[in-house]
């Protein structure tokens, strides 16, 4: 699996339909307009595999879509110390990620943790974002069923460690071909080694969340909020709170927490759209940044125009002046010379018909 280090560390990542090796070189001038990048970042304790189906299916849609490991999950490094873990870290290893594959700017969406790293991604990279997908994000009002919800994960993978490496190894036992994908995405969380889990769960609680609502109010990217009724964890609460902070934020209601995952259809569809308005909007600016370019350039070049117009003008009416004057001097000499000549001509014929007159 291909991947970068962030600290010493190891991010694995996954991409999906990606350029082609033999187009290396146009990768980075053609990354806004033809890659289409969108980063999917993963849950709590999860792996980059929850993102797989919605990936491959964005990617059929002409997205280039690139999935994650976050350190502590899935097939990156899983080191115990505590201070490795936060959302303002998990944000710097999305740019990080970036800047190893030469991208400008993405799109990012995340869910759950994910959701609250992408929202750090925005508060510390505004210019690296494109766009935003936020699903479930863990704000005010979820803060306490977080707590409830995973302080009793948090004592079973750092007090009953042992229990759970047995536990460990005997899902580890277990082929994945026989279960669904949701399925073995689940069962990845009692699978691995429990320590670091435990050390993300603490870097996490003793961090802070998200960015405070005073800043959230700041954020101008283009974002599209998800959120479903009935969860504690992630209250629909928060996500129409979210939507209202952010100037350019819309709201999507989900029917479940599984939707997007057991009948995603409705809800891929929706992301997908949204993705087209903007790169729409995109490829808009840049055609609108090249017609000023166009203009910009025109104008010196009919300044110049104009200058040699003018110098042509000049030269024309300087020839016309000079041809007005020499024409007058020969009109004064013509005038000169034929009546020189009309003297000696007029006395010849005058004895001639002086003559004819006598006779």
């Amino acid at each position: 699996m291909p991947h970068f280090r962030f600290e010493g560390q190891r991010i694995a990542y996954t991409e999906y339909g990606r350029i082609p090796a033999d187009d290396e070189a146009g990768r980075r001038e053609r990354a806004a307009e033809t890659d289409r990048p969108l980063i999917l970042l993963h849950g709590l304790l999860l792996s980059q595999e929850m993102h797989r189906p919605l990936a491959e299916d964005l990617a059929v849609r002409g997205n280039r879509v690139i999935t994650v490991d976050l350190l502590g999950h899935g097939d990156s490094d899983r080191p115990r110390d505590m201070w490795r873990y936060s959302m303002a870290k998990f944000g710097e290893q999305v740019v990080a990620l970036m800047d190893h594959l030469g991208l400008e700017r993405t799109a990012v969406m995340g869910t759950s943790l994910g959701a609250n790293a992408a929202l750090e991604v925005a508060s510390r990279h505004p210019e690296r974002l494109r766009g935003l997908v936020i699903e479930m994000p863990v704000l005010d009002n979820g803060l306490l069923g977080s707590a409830l919800a995973f302080t009793p994960l948090l004592v079973s993978l750092t007090f009953g460690e042992p229990i759970m490496n047995v536990v460990a190894r005997l899902t580890r036992a277990v082929p994945r071909w026989i279960l669904p994908h949701y399925a073995n995405v689940m069962l990845d969380l009692i699978r691995q080694d429990p320590g670091p889990g435990g050390a993300v769960l603490q870097g996490l609680f003793f961090g802070r969340v998200a960015p405070p609502r005073e800043e959230r109010r700041t954020f101008l990217t283009p974002t599209l909020v998800l959120g479903h009724q009935r969860d504690p964890v992630h209250p629909f609460s928060d996500a129409g709170m979210l939507a209202r902070e952010m100037p350019n934020a819309r709201l999507l209601e989900a029917d479940s927490l599984i939707e997007l995952r057991m009948q995603p259809d409705r809800l891929t569809e929706e992301i997908a759209d949204f993705l087209d308005q903007l790169w729409s909007s995109t490829r808009a600016a840049r055609n609108g940044r090249g017609d000023s370019a166009g203009a910009r350039e025109a104008a010196p070049n009919a300044t110049r125009a104009k200058r040699g117009a003018g110098a042509n003008r000049g030269a024309s009416a300087k020839r016309g002046a000079g041809a007005k004057r020499g024409s007058g001097v020969t009109k004064e000499a013509a005038r000169a010379k034929p009546s020189a000549r009309a003297k000696p001509a007029a006395s010849p014929r005058a004895p001639r018909r002086a003559r004819r007159s006598s006779s």
